[in-house]
């Protein structure tokens, strides 16, 4: 036993979804970082109208039962938010400039930066880099977001018992679990994908910092209403047979046919919007993640159409699985934590407010 060796860092990751509250509990000694809980409990549906939380109740109780599943005294917090109420854009600032100076200089430019009253956002940045066609200026990443949308979720888990200690980006969360967890020697452009409920996240990466982001209204839903029409099951039990791979044979001549087909125009959209705005090549490989991560043979299927390696990440996959969590459990949600995973890194790191 070390008596002097300092208390290991513990946080919780969570990423509220429209149909999931996914939780990650990590606890970091030094540079050695342990799974010590999880949790995945649904919402009751249309709980969300689009991204916004319109029924509180049913939220707060997903909520309890994370916390009563977790099982833990830790009360620390990430969060993210997402939708077309987040804005991120990348300016470029006089430098070099401290971060207090860089907050004051963002302020005094809120009006031409931020198409919103600036005492309705919150302001966050990054530095990003020296611009190389100007020395004397700095790239910096801002993002803003209205206030209500974080109020209403840092109230709701106040009255759980929370405290939230960051509030990030669901995209930048991802790209977080990609750069941190995901075990890479390739230094060229890595690109994720995370498929939700309703949402599909794209991140590309770069020496660690993302590069690229872009977000699509579509997801797993539209599966799972045709397969609720088409067996006339609960939610509830074909997301049960998803998970097992348990459903008729049938299903996949059917329904994951069209689910596929408008994945890949969406995916396809994605890859040649980043393709333009960057000057990138194609990816050659990227990685799968969120619900449809589930689906058989879904990474399979979308390498044959686009002549590219997709790859399940299991943001677990470097750490160390605390001896009380069940594996065969955790394998049964893991394609949906990515984005809670990197939450939970991302309050190891330093933050601004």
């Amino acid at each position: 036993m070390h008596l002097f060796s300092p208390k290991p860092q513990q946080i919780i990751g969570l990423d509220i979804g429209t149909r999931f509250i996914k939780a990650v509990s990590l606890e970091k000694a030094k540079e050695h970082i342990t799974l010590s809980g999880f949790a995945c409990e649904p919402i009751s549906s249309h709980a969300f109208n689009e991204r916004e939380i319109k029924d509180f109740e049913a939220v707060s109780h997903a909520l309890k039962k994370v916390k009563s599943s977790l099982g833990s005294n830790n009360n620390l917090v990430v969060i993210a938010v997402s939708g077309s109420t987040v804005l991120n854009k990348t300016v470029c600032i006089d430098a070099p400039q401290t971060d207090y100076e860089l907050e004051n200089q963002i302020e005094l430019e809120a009006d031409s930066l931020i198409p919103y009253p600036f005492d309705q956002v919150y302001i966050d940045f990054e530095k990003l880099e020296i611009n190389k066609a100007n020395d004397d200026k700095v790239a910096v990443l801002l993002s803003a977001v209205h206030k209500d949308i974080v109020d209403r979720r840092t109230t709701l888990l106040a009255e759980v018992g929370y405290e939230t200690k960051i509030v990030d980006l669901e995209s930048y969360a991802l790209g977080t679990a990609v750069a941190a967890l995901y075990p890479s020697q390739n230094t060229d452009n890595i690109s994720c994908i995370n498929i939700g409920a309703t949402q599909l996240q794209f991140c590309t990466l770069c020496n660690g910092q993302v590069i690229f982001t872009q977000e699509h209204h579509f997801g797993v839903d539209p599966l799972i209403e045709n397969l609720i029409e088409q067996y006339n099951q609960t939610r509830v039990q074909i997301e049960s047979q998803l998970k097992d791979n348990s459903l008729p044979t049938q299903w996949k001549q059917q329904a994951y046919s069209l689910f596929l087909d408008t994945l890949q125009q969406h995916i396809d959209k994605i890859i040649q919007v980043y393709v333009s705005s960057t000057g990138a090549n194609r990816p050659d490989s990227l990685l799968i993640s969120g619900g449809a991560g589930h689906l058989d043979n879904l990474a399979k299927d979308l390498s044959a159409e686009f002549g590219i390696e997709f790859i399940a990440f299991n943001p677990f996959h470097s750490m160390t699985i605390d001896h009380s969590i069940s594996v065969t459990e955790l394998a049964k949600v893991t394609p949906q934590m990515a984005i809670a995973a990197g939450l939970a890194y991302r309050g190891f790191q330093p933050w601004h407010i």
